[in-house]
């Protein structure tokens, strides 16, 4: 397993299959000066994106076609295993947010979106 880490501490990639939740987050963190380096529309494309991107921290759905959320947060973490993944559920702790966790996600979001949450988690994981 490769542990180094290239990324960009202020980078972010979101990775959601619904468009309207990947724009909700990418105004939320442009306002708060974090760059989104790359949106994701799968698990398979949250992997070569990350490959490609390396950033500080990326925003993963759970529930995507082709690859979930869940596994690709697996394989990302077998590529880095320093990569800061947040997974965002709109099922609540459910046993695949539990899944995440245990494969080494640091935090699960809950949609719809708070943004005063998502915020306080995004600034925890980054080290703000």
């Amino acid at each position: 397993m490769n542990t180094s880490c290239s990324a960009s501490p202020k980078t972010v990639m979101i990775v959601d299959d619904e468009v309207f939740f990947r724009k909700i987050l990418r105004e939320m963190l442009e306002k708060e000066g974090l760059t989104v380096v790359a949106e994701a529309v799968d698990g398979i494309d949250a992997v070569k994106s990350f490959k490609e991107y390396r950033p500080g921290l990326t925003l993963m759905d759970i529930y995507m076609p082709n690859k979930s959320g869940m596994d690709a947060t697996k394989e990302i973490l077998s590529i880095d295993g320093n990569a800061k993944v947040v997974i965002c559920s709109g099922q609540g702790y459910d046993e695949d947010a539990r899944a995440s966790l245990a494969a080494g996600a640091r935090y699960v979001i809950l949609k719809p979106f708070i943004k005063d949450e998502v915020l306080e988690i995004i600034n925890r994981v980054m080290g703000g």
